[in-house]
């Protein structure tokens, strides 16, 4: 038995587990990502991310596990955290480096906060797909006390696939049962999806919107990345909002610059810890 060695970031709550792996020891299956995030008997997280070298294309390479074992294509605050992870590393000579996601490369600035353990990055997320506007029909107990049996919602790619449901002025984002209302929209989606629900703020200073997310292969959670991309898409779309906006979510804003051909999202990350574990784990497998 090996030892392996993790941090732990998290980008407003969104927390993942990095290994840095560029002699390529240390595979993660399903299995031993499930294990990895559980919050009870493992470690915890949202998210296991594992990175690898570069393809002469980009200058890192990275596989995301969720929660569940699932791969997924790629994750801004996952994007964000790997980042310092990698810096702390000392994995890219330079604090401009690209990443290889399952949806593409990524550009990466990373900027340190002083000595501390945070940090503010930015990273390019693609170029987002926007479908659009249709109907979600409500299932009673879904939105508490909603006269009306759906809601606007707009589908949008960013590699990763989203829908976004508005909410209008009369609810708040609270009268949503966003459990029933994700697992549903995520089981009836084909390959899955994550559901946002996305709100103008009353008498805002800005460009804003309000947002709740629930993850695919994670549930909800406290901040999404791509999530924060697609709700600003999709109420940029809609006129709601213009091509720059602040997005607040419970664990804190990010910001989203959709002036260019890709989506550009901004924000924090915070180092937790590093880990070192017993490697394989009989209950990873």
């Amino acid at each position: 038995m090996g030892r392996m060695q993790l941090a732990k970031h998290h980008g407003l709550g969104n927390d993942f587990l990095v290994v840095v792996d560029l002699a390529e020891a240390s595979p993660i299956d399903a299995r031993a990502a499930r294990w990895l995030c559980d919050r009870h008997r493992g470690i915890g997280a949202d998210g296991v991310i594992r990175v690898t070298p570069g393809d002469g294309m980009a200058d890192l390479a990275m596989e995301l596990r969720n929660a569940d074992g699932g791969l997924a294509e790629t994750s801004g605050n996952g994007l964000r955290c790997m980042a310092q992870a990698v810096v702390d590393a000392g994995a890219v000579s330079s604090p401009i480096f690209t990443v290889r996601t399952g949806a593409g490369i990524s550009h990466v600035e990373y900027l340190p906060e002083g000595a501390g353990s945070g940090a503010v990055v930015s990273v390019s997320m693609g170029k987002p797909e926007a479908g659009v506007s249709e109907h979600v029909e409500l299932v009673a107990g879904e939105v508490g006390a909603h006269a009306h049996p759906h809601l606007q919602a707009m589908r949008v790619t960013l590699g990763n696939p989203h829908v976004v449901v508005r909410i209008p002025g009369p609810l708040s984002l609270a009268s949503v049962d966003l459990a029933r209302l994700g697992a549903r929209l995520e089981a009836e989606t084909p390959g899955g999806t994550n559901v946002h629900v996305a709100a103008v703020p009353d008498a805002p200073a800005r460009d804003e919107l309000v947002i709740r997310s629930w993850e695919r292969g994670v549930g909800e959670t406290l901040a999404c990345g791509t999530g924060a991309c697609a709700s600003a898409v999709a109420a940029h779309a809609c006129g709601l909002v213009g091509p720059q906006v602040i997005v607040h979510s419970p664990g804190g804003s990010l910001e989203v610059d959709l002036t260019g051909p890709e989506a550009v999202l901004t924000g924090p990350v915070i180092r937790v810890a590093h880990v070192e574990i017993d490697w394989p784990r009989e209950e990873a497998g």
